[in-house]
């Protein structure tokens, strides 16, 4: 294993904001397991658990997310995604790569809303911006998240116990219901 005890310790809060959301009634039927290809290193720190969530859903709920968007954050047992270190360097490493590829106007990067006080860009990163070239996403939690990287509304709980139709999380939830395959509703 090559993580380290934060990285560790942000695939339990995963778990946790995952169980608090889909397990209220039931249990969660399934296991995931989630690698950095290509990295031969240790990993640790929990700047992805985020984007780690974000792929888990993705791949629960079938609904493939937006590749031109850069995610960091770590978050919470509630989903408050909460802040980073080094996101200058973060935003403007991004940027610097699709400016090399060519800017689409599609393209840009995900932050904590904690960290839009300490933005110190450079002026190449805030013209793309203000040209609409570049984006910046300042969010409070994984609702928000996952409905810019998706183009889909989250979803909330609705009395009857069922999330929103057509949302991300009722297909999540129904893909879960179909592991646990025990017939409950």
């Amino acid at each position: 294993m090559l993580s380290g005890a934060i990285h560790d310790k942000g695939s339990m809060i995963l778990a946790g904001y995952l169980g608090g959301l889909f397990a209220v009634k039931k249990p969660l039927s399934f296991s995931a397991s989630i690698a950095f290809e290509q990295s031969y290193g240790g990993v640790d720190g929990d700047s992805a658990s985020s984007t780690e969530l974000y792929a888990l859903m993705s791949a629960l709920g079938d609904v493939p997310i937006k590749q031109s968007i850069a995610v960091t954050g770590s978050i919470n047992q509630m989903g408050e995604i909460q802040p980073i270190g080094g996101v200058n360097e973060k935003i403007e490493g991004f940027f610097e790569i699709c400016n090399l590829r060519g800017l689409t106007g599609d393209q840009g990067v995900m932050i904590p809303i904690q960290n839009v006080a300490n933005l110190n860009l450079s002026d190449d990163v805030v013209k793309a911006v203000e040209n609409g070239k570049f984006h910046i996403y300042a969010i409070k939690n994984v609702l928000e998240g996952i409905e810019i990287l998706t183009g889909v509304p989250a979803g909330t709980r609705g009395k009857d116990g069922k999330f929103t139709k057509g949302s991300v999380f009722e297909k999540i939830d129904a893909k879960l219901e179909a592991l646990r395959g025990d017939g409950e509703k």
